[in-house]
């Protein structure tokens, strides 16, 4: 299948780059984060959702760079225009909202800040900061504003160098799943 192969030549090609400023890659990332929507016995979209979440870092050589320039380089849109062939909305709003929803978090959850990384904190900065009172309101009305939280959430605390997953051909099956048709 086109998809699979396609996402697989991704992480292969540039999932060993480092994640944020931890000794974490990319892939490992990735895999954490799905594997922790798992546990939570999550849809195979929303693990999909969490394993992909982040291609858009993958397949942009400049996103990480950018926000070390204060720059936002968006990898959240552009791993919907990746992913947007192969997936529908329940894939892609989750990722399409994962930054839109530390902001919410920011903004509602007076713990949540200091559940964030060195570098989910300059990023937040350049995302906008934590969401005035409007904004959150207009984003508890988004399609899969829920699902965007939890990846969130599993986001923030899939950043563990030592934390044991699953190879990513276990994941392939909930790709499979979520594919539109």
């Amino acid at each position: 299948m086109e998809c699979i192969n396609n996402i697989k030549e991704v992480f292969i090609n540039f999932g060993r780059d480092h994640f944020d400023e931890k000794n974490v890659t990319q892939l490992n990332h990735a895999l954490q984060c799905a594997y922790l929507a798992e546990k939570e016995n999550s849809t195979p979209a929303l693990i999909t959702a969490s394993l992909l979440h982040d291609i858009g870092h993958l397949i942009n050589e400049n996103a990480r760079s950018s926000i070390e320039h204060g720059i936002d380089a968006e990898h959240e849109e552009k791993a919907v225009e990746f992913l947007s062939p192969w997936f529908g909305d329940d894939v892609l709003c989750p990722i399409r909202w994962h930054v839109d929803a530390k902001r919410y978090l920011t903004a509602t959850d007076p713990e949540y800040f200091s559940l964030l990384s060195e570098g989910s904190i300059k990023s937040l900065e350049v995302q906008g900061g934590p969401f005035s009172k409007e904004e959150v309101l207009e984003f508890e009305k988004i399609p899969y504003f829920e699902d965007a939280v939890k990846l969130r959430r599993w986001d923030e605390q899939a950043k563990s160098p030592s934390k044991a997953t699953p190879p990513l051909e276990h994941f392939v099956t909930y790709i499979h799943q979520s594919v539109k048709t």
